[in-house]
């Protein structure tokens, strides 16, 4: 049986289009099978929420938005933020440290910490997308359980 399709979804680049975005992306796994407070959902939580904070904090350009893009790909889910600003951050493993006291600068540390695995890619037109995976337990069971509202279920 085929996955389902990727959830796809443009966000204003304010705090709120952020909040909104971790919301959804809960529901999306919880759509897919992938339940809400279990590990995976909330390592997917605190990685979209950081990735759609930096979209709005870093990668903002006035008038355009932010987009959330989650799949269900072999063995994990996917999550891509995409965003106008062409400015990278560090790579994957790169991820400078934080002082102790400092305000900001533990977002990727986070992605880092929780993504099995993580890139920045360029796109064009100008703007870049930062793609995590995470593994998710028991994947067969997610992509062969089709409940009768069309939905996933972990087994």
């Amino acid at each position: 049986m085929a996955a389902p399709p990727p959830f796809a979804q443009r966000f204003s680049s304010t705090p709120r289009g952020a909040r909104l975005a971790r919301h959804l992306a809960l529901s999306q796994l919880a759509e897919w099978g992938i339940p809400y407070g279990s590990e995976t959902a909330e390592a997917i939580a605190v990685i979209v929420a950081e990735l759609a904070a930096n979209a709005v904090t870093h990668g903002r350009v006035p008038g355009r938005d932010f987009e959330l893009r989650l799949a269900l790909v072999t063995g994990s889910v996917r999550v891509e933020v995409t965003d106008t600003h062409a400015e990278r951050p560090p790579a994957p493993r790169g991820v400078p440290t934080p002082a102790p006291l400092a305000e900001g600068g533990r977002g990727l540390v986070l992605v880092d910490a929780l993504a099995d695995r993580w890139e920045v890619v360029d796109r064009d037109p100008p703007g870049k997308t930062v793609r995590a995976e995470v593994d998710v337990p028991r994947w067969l069971a997610v992509t062969r359980s089709q409940v009768p509202s069309g939905t996933y279920e972990l087994l």
